[in-house]
């Protein structure tokens, strides 16, 4: 029930930051010390690349979500809380971005980094990306208690 409502939370914090960026930062950019915040409507992937192939998209999303979520349920009681975890805030972030593509056909992207060029991104990505970092992580940690049973 946990990871139901992280995924929930994630969602929301996705979609209200998303009207603010709509409603707020279409004719204005705001800068700080570390991020600039400004509008951008991304139909494309990361990086802005591909675009205008939101079928792509769409199928591939709502695929990795489905993967996710039956693997999710099917190994529900073997599974780890730190693996849980990342699922969940992969699902989250890739649902976020699945509302923008079906309601807009663009996603909404308004995060930019100051410190070294990279590219525009929103809250929804930032799940997707903590989640596959956790899941690069525990695959090195289980890989290591593996490697430390076998001998």
């Amino acid at each position: 029930m946990i990871y139901f409502l992280i995924i929930i939370l994630g969602i929301v914090i996705d979609r209200i930051s998303k009207i603010y960026a709509y409603k707020f930062l279409i004719e204005n950019t705001i800068k700080i010390p570390l991020f600039s915040f400004y509008y951008l409507e991304n139909k494309g992937a990361a990086f802005g690349i591909l675009q205008n192939h939101r079928f792509l998209f769409l199928t591939f999303t709502i695929l990795v979500i489905v993967f996710l979520l039956f693997y999710f349920i099917k190994n529900r009681d073997r599974n780890s809380k730190f693996i849980k975890l990342a699922i969940s805030f992969i699902i989250s972030g890739a649902l976020g971005n699945l509302y923008d593509r079906i309601v807009s056909g663009y996603v909404i992207d308004f995060i930019y980094t100051n410190l070294f060029p990279f590219a525009v991104f929103n809250f929804a990505d930032v799940f997707v990306v903590l989640g596959c970092i956790m899941m690069i992580i525990y695959l090195f940690l289980e890989d290591d208690n593996d490697s430390k049973h076998r001998k």
